[in-house]
């Protein structure tokens, strides 16, 4: 696909379209429940979550192979970028309404363990490859998002979550067709059919707990 005839608009999609994801595995609805067991500790770990994934498109903004982006490259890292911050802003602002606090620090293994996967250090198939986890890390982050709101109790919540995972479903195509649009980009789908067979067991290795991308007892 030619890079320059693609939007990159971010719009809300809908529900059937949203819950067409590509995992190879998916997350029992007991993960859900169990994580809302401890909704504080699960909201800062989402706040961090959020701050991540703007920071990661303002990275990869600066990744593009020449000294001067395309105008498309530059308008879809800096949208998923805003739209990241202000996901941000609303968790923040649940987190702390309901008592809570961000913590300083905060690790997540599961995204760790998927960026163990990138070529470093290979040009062009090194930026196909974070874009790739990039649409992962989306892509699962939607998942469970919906799972969440599907068995939520908390009307807060539910809205929370539901009116996210369509914006993240939205974020997880971008980063694919970026990936398309690389310059000699080649074995796209080769490569993303690989790295969705290893994200199975990256995120059925992740110990229980009260995170986004935590595994299930």
């Amino acid at each position: 696909m030619d890079r320059r005839g693609i939007c990159y608009t971010l719009i809300m999609i809908s529900d059937k379209a949203s819950r067409d994801l590509p995992l190879k595995w998916k997350t029992p609805a007991r993960w859900a429940r169990q994580v809302l067991e401890q909704p504080l500790a699960l909201l800062n770990d989402h706040a961090h979550l959020e701050k991540k994934a703007a920071t990661n498109a303002l990275v990869l903004l600066n990744r593009w192979p020449e000294p001067s982006p395309p105008e498309n490259w530059v308008q879809a890292m800096t949208a998923i970028a805003r739209d990241e911050v202000e996901h941000l802003a609303i968790v923040t602002r649940l987190l702390a309404r309901r008592g809570g606090r961000l913590t300083r620090t905060h690790r997540n293994p599961y995204a760790h363990g998927l960026r163990d996967l990138v070529r470093v250090g290979h040009g062009l198939l090194e930026l196909m490859d974070r874009l790739m986890i990039s649409a992962l890390i989306e892509a699962r982050s939607c998942e469970r998002f919906m799972l969440l709101a599907d068995v939520a109790e908390d009307r807060e919540l539910e809205k929370l979550y539901r009116g996210l995972y369509a914006s993240e479903a939205g974020h997880y195509r971008i980063f694919i067709e970026l990936a398309r649009s690389l310059p000699d980009a080649t074995a796209v789908a080769q490569r993303w059919s690989e790295l969705l067979a290893a994200e199975v067991e990256v995120i059925r290795d992740q110990r229980p707990g009260p995170g986004m991308h935590t595994g299930v007892a």
